[in-house]
């Protein structure tokens, strides 16, 4: 496998691509076009393109895009798309280059992608290769976090007309539903030899540096081979609102040394039920899990400036 430096010129060099995106938003089949013209206008070679309008196609599509013989393979989504196209592209020989077309797009903020398309594009041309871990949970490799408890919970309960028709906005509104009459879970957590114990609606694990589209904290990111556990408020729904708040309003201004981030290679974690697990947003199963880091697994096109160990 060519190394990062190698292919960064090639991609520069030949422009050897193909696009993927996922369609089936209003905001993904609006700006497929114009991603489209602006990587052909910037010299791309498009060997194939994917407006991909059934979710249930996406992996297909995107693995048939890898099978191409690309050095970069665009995907342009939310983090669902992206999270799908990390897990196919994992230690390959293939940089992901990011088109955040969603609603928080928390993995493109993590490796520090524009939001703006023409700005996205342009880091496709004038950055770099850089290498970033992913997390595990079992085999399945993942982008940004694992939730356990409210979100999961949410994510079973959202009825699908309402998602049709409100979009994001049924999760929010499921949650609060849900919230009245949710129980919350006394979580335990092994790692490097000591046990940390959490009574809380709601437990994050991540491995990027956002969530919901807000800093975790001023230093989480994706490359520093580790995994952050915090707990989103205590035992009262109370905490867990004024915790929520809090943490879109002042991550950028707190550190993993802070309480209650836990700053780990892997861990285990247990409940006193069990309780239901989702990850990147999809549902995966139940507690108790094994959470761990493969790094330095995927290779994405960054800014020129971008840190990369």
């Amino acid at each position: 496998m060519r190394t990062k430096q190698e292919l960064g010129v090639a991609v520069r060099r030949e422009r050897r691509a193909a696009l993927v995106v996922n369609a089936h938003s209003r905001r993904g089949r609006r700006l497929y076009e114009g991603a489209r013209s602006r990587l052909v206008a910037a010299g791309f070679t498009l060997l194939g393109t994917y407006p991909v309008e059934r979710p249930d196609e996406l992996e297909q599509h995107l693995a048939e895009a890898a099978d191409l013989g690309v050095d970069l393979l665009v995907a342009g989504g939310g983090d669902g798309t992206i999270g799908t196209a990390a897990r196919l592209l994992a230690h390959r020989d293939i940089a992901l280059g990011l088109l955040p077309l969603g609603t928080t797009n928390n993995f493109a903020r993590t490796v520090g992608i524009p939001l703006d398309l023409a700005a996205a594009v342009a880091v496709l041309t004038d950055g770099k290769v850089i290498d970033v871990d992913l997390g595990l949970v079992g085999n399945m490799r993942f982008t940004n976090h694992v939730g356990i408890g409210l979100s999961a919970d949410v994510m079973r309960a959202a009825p699908p007309r309402l998602k049709r028709v409100s979009g994001r906005l049924a999760y929010p509104v499921t949650a609060l539903a849900l919230l009245a009459g949710h129980r919350p879970l006394r979580a335990t957590i092994r790692a490097e030899g000591r046990e940390h114990e959490f009574v809380t609606h709601q437990l994050y694990v991540a491995n990027g540096g956002f969530h919901a589209g807000r800093p975790i904290t001023a230093d989480a990111n994706a490359d520093d081979r580790l995994l952050v556990a915090y707990p989103v408020g205590g035992p009262t729904r109370r905490e867990l609102l004024r915790d929520t708040a809090r943490n879109a309003a002042t991550g950028h201004r707190r550190t993993l040394g802070d309480e209650p981030f836990l700053a780990v290679r892997q861990l285990w974690l247990e409940t006193d039920r069990p309780a239901r697990v989702e990850v990147d947003g999809e549902l995966y199963g139940e507690t108790p899990i094994r959470i761990g880091l493969d790094p330095n697994a995927l290779r994405v096109m960054a800014p020129a400036d971008s840190p990369d160990r």
